[in-house]
């Protein structure tokens, strides 16, 4: 059941008590028509713990974080279309003044800021239970965790701020990034006991409390705030999640991402909500618009709800397609994960072509338009074809396989943005993956094993399962490069798991071509907003960049 609705008038009503300096408004007097004691109402603080809910719609199922997390990787480069190419080859426009880390720095501060009213205020709510005031705090505490997690990942020493303010100021420092990290750690181990431990769909959850913990962990192992038994506790929470709660891998990995349920199923630990509502659902869930290609103007097709508004945005590199997805015999995840067929649904006859082996196609409703081998074709099978076939070697900037993890046919019309689909934060497969990783870090091969074999047995075509199983000798880090890119292609880990392997500025050149000349090892962090520096007091003297920009 959904309980998220999209209300930003209570997250900017929320300010006026919590404003922080990490948000600075510069007028010293806020004025709002809803009055600071709301939030020690039952209504109120239910709406200001959603309120804080709200802010990864801000993220999550948005280009702004899409593009800092997808482009710019080995796994994906920049299509024809869209801004913010600059992402992607690393070029001096990525800099204090890029628009959309500047989006992401204000919505999480602003749900930072929500979160620690909501925990401020707390003991004074009264007319509502000890034990869902108890629950609303550990919720408000993970979904503060982690913002802060993404923001020093992304930025490294930012202002850690806990404490609820009541007037405005410009005063703001960088904490230090093992400080960050304690009171992410702090905040999800006092959590943890309040939360729900049965699925709450929608809501935090124990489970997902600690899935957060496990990926914390394997992140701090390669941070600034590295302590010897990061691994370890990565490997203990994620094994924790796998054996202690319900969730299970689902036997098709097609079905993860099928829509008509709100993408509730087993493997889903946790999850951004949206809704059909137009008047709940705020922007949406946009990523259904980011991999297509452009088939739209291809002979015998158009537009349409079903294959989806090609915004062509992001594009698969090559060693995606010939390294991640180079078996195709056993593991069925490409053709899970890519389109290979179009049919026609705008039929005539055709001259123009993108297929140089025929010179004209007549296709009636619904006869194949365009097939995506994936592999290359001799011209001779090639022309054989009623149909025009897109080879690896025909592959562009505008044509190339589209991921359709997160299409949604259920858009009302063909040009409708908002989407409706959830965006699958938290899954059990990346739990697999994060415990065979820790315990790999620890030596532990054998022990590692199974979990990276379960994922890889459900990816299997049927008949294929024992073909797709590893052994403790193919079990390296490059392995689990190429199976975290297998699984989770596009689900907004790439930037993130290249930072944390040291790996960013290496793969970046050798398999992203528009990123490789550009790329620097200062890249491993992003620019500090400059309206963050410039609102605070001191400048870039108290507030200073990060170092390259």
């Amino acid at each position: 059941m959904k309980f998220l609705t999209y209300s930003r008038l209570l997250a900017a009503a929320m300010i006026l008590a919590a404003s922080s300096s990490c948000n600075d408004l510069l007028e010293e007097e806020v004025i709002s028509q809803v009055g600071s004691e709301y939030i020690t109402s039952p209504a109120g603080f239910n709406a200001a713990t959603q309120a804080v809910y709200a802010s990864l719609r801000d993220y999550y199922g948005r280009e702004s974080g899409m593009t800092m997390t997808v482009f710019g990787t080995d796994t994906y480069t920049m299509g024809s279309d869209g801004g913010y190419k600059f992402v992607n080859q690393y070029t001096a426009q990525l800099d204090a003044r890029t628009g959309y880390l500047n989006d992401i720095w204000n919505a999480f501060y602003l749900g930072i800021n929500t979160a620690n009213a909501v925990v401020a205020q707390a003991p004074n709510v009264t007319g509502l239970e000890e034990a869902v005031k108890k629950r609303r705090v550990a919720e408000v505490k993970f979904l503060r965790a982690h913002h802060y997690f993404t923001l020093v990942q992304m930025f490294g020493a930012v202002p850690l701020v806990l404490e609820q303010n009541s007037v405005a100021t410009k005063e703001a420092s960088r904490t230090p990034v093992p400080e960050v990290y304690a009171a992410i750690v702090r905040d999800l181990q006092e959590a943890l006991p309040d939360l729900n431990s049965t699925t709450d769909y929608g809501r935090v959850t124990k489970g997902a409390c600690e899935h957060l913990l496990a990926r914390v962990y394997l992140t701090k192992a390669t941070s600034e705030a590295a302590a010897a038994d990061d691994y370890a506790q990565a490997a203990t929470y994620a094994q924790n999640v796998i054996k202690n709660y319900s969730y299970k891998l689902l036997p098709d990995f097609a079905n993860v991402f099928a829509q008509g349920a709100g993408e509730v199923n087993d493997e889903v630990i946790f999850a951004t909500q949206y809704t059909s509502d137009p008047t709940t659902n705020g922007p949406g869930n946009e990523t259904h618009i980011h991999f297509l290609m452009e088939y739209d103007v291809v002979a015998g097709m158009q537009r349409d709800v079903f294959y989806g508004r090609p915004y062509k945005r992001f594009r698969p590199t090559n060693y995606t397609l010939n390294t991640i997805f180079k078996d195709r015999t056993n593991d069925a995840r490409y053709q899970k994960s890519f389109r290979t067929t179009y049919l026609s649904n705008k039929p005539g006859t055709y001259t123009n072509l993108f297929d140089n082996t025929k010179t004209r196609v007549t296709y009636q409703l619904g006869d194949t338009a365009i097939y995506l081998p994936g592999e290359e074709w001799s011209r001779a099978k090639r022309a054989s074809k009623p149909y025009q076939v897109l080879v690896p070697s025909l592959y562009s900037a505008r044509l190339y396989p589209t991921l359709t993890k997160f299409l949604d046919a259920l858009r009302p019309d063909l040009s409708y943005l908002p989407g409706s689909r959830d965006f699958l934060m938290f899954r059990l497969a990346e739990t697999h993956l994060i415990a065979a990783e820790a315990l790999l870090k620890q030596g532990k091969v054998n022990e590692a094993l199974p979990y990276i074999n379960a994922v890889r047995r459900r990816a299997a075509f049927p008949g294929k399962e024992a073909a797709m199983q590893i052994t403790a000798d193919q079990l390296t880090m490059e392995f689990i490069m190429e199976e975290r890119g297998r699984e989770l292609l596009g689900e907004m880990f790439r930037w993130f798991d290249l930072k944390r392997w040291g790996k960013l500025v290496e793969r970046v050149k050798l398999y992203n071509p528009d990123g490789a000349p550009n790329i620097k090892d200062y890249h491993v962090l992003r620019p500090i907003p400059q309206n963050q520096i410039d609102r605070t007091a001191g400048g870039a003297s108290a507030f200073p960049q990060n170092p390259g920009y």
